[in-house]
């Protein structure tokens, strides 16, 4: 993405911000609560669309300017929130194949290999699969969410803050978790994070700085 803007009403909440992250690898973009990092990534997604500035993410628009900007996001590009939002009528194993392509769940068998191949990079066994979400702690929600990202086989991962509601002794073993599961994926992650700590040992390159307004 080249010189993309974003405003809401009088705040400027990006501004002129170029980003190229080589494919394949985990970037993080550093900086501190309330400097962009969030609506960045939106941006990335296809959420709000840019005032100003070029996405190549973004597939060009040929149904004209009211057209849904999500719909034009790459079909290969998958967001992770922070708070990890599993949809609570799903077990585990419904909400990491969720989004599996139609084909993969047809074949007898495939869902459910590709399901434990998700689980064992964050470390949960598999006799999760049939747990419900209020029956995990929120360090295990978390790790399913996580799951659950690279379970489709994106291109591109977006990473919102994902480790904010986890505990000291948890976020470096599930950060690294995160990483061998996109590198397994061969995914293009990228992590917003404000801790300066997370982005420098998780990160595949320097983690790029953002600040505020």
């Amino acid at each position: 993405m080249t010189g993309v803007r974003k405003a809401f009403t009088d705040t400027v909440a990006v501004d002129d911000v170029s980003l190229h992250v080589p494919h394949g690898s985990l970037t993080a973009v550093l900086g501190p609560s309330g400097c962009g990092k969030t609506t960045l990534l939106r941006l990335i997604a296809g959420f709000p669309g840019p005032r100003r500035g070029h996405d190549r993410l973004r597939r060009p628009d040929r149904r004209g300017p009211g057209a849904d900007r999500c719909s034009r996001r790459s079909a290969r590009l998958v967001m992770s929130p922070g708070e990890g939002a599993l949809f609570p009528h799903l077990d585990v194993a419904g909400n990491i194949g969720f989004g599996l392509p139609r084909a993969l769940r047809r074949s007898p068998g495939a869902e459910g290999d590709r399901i434990d191949e998700m689980l064992d990079p964050v470390e949960l066994p598999r006799v999760f699969r049939t747990r419900q979400p209020h029956e995990l702690s929120g360090g295990q929600q978390q790790r399913v969410a996580l799951a659950r990202a690279p379970a489709p086989g994106p291109s591109v991962v977006l990473l919102d803050e994902p480790f904010s509601s986890l505990d000291a002794s948890l976020r470096e073993s599930t950060g690294r978790a995160v990483a061998r599961a996109l590198r397994a994926a061969r995914a293009t992650g990228l992590l917003v994070t404000h801790d300066q700590s997370e982005a420098l040992s998780l990160a595949d390159q320097s983690p790029c700085s953002a600040t505020g307004a």
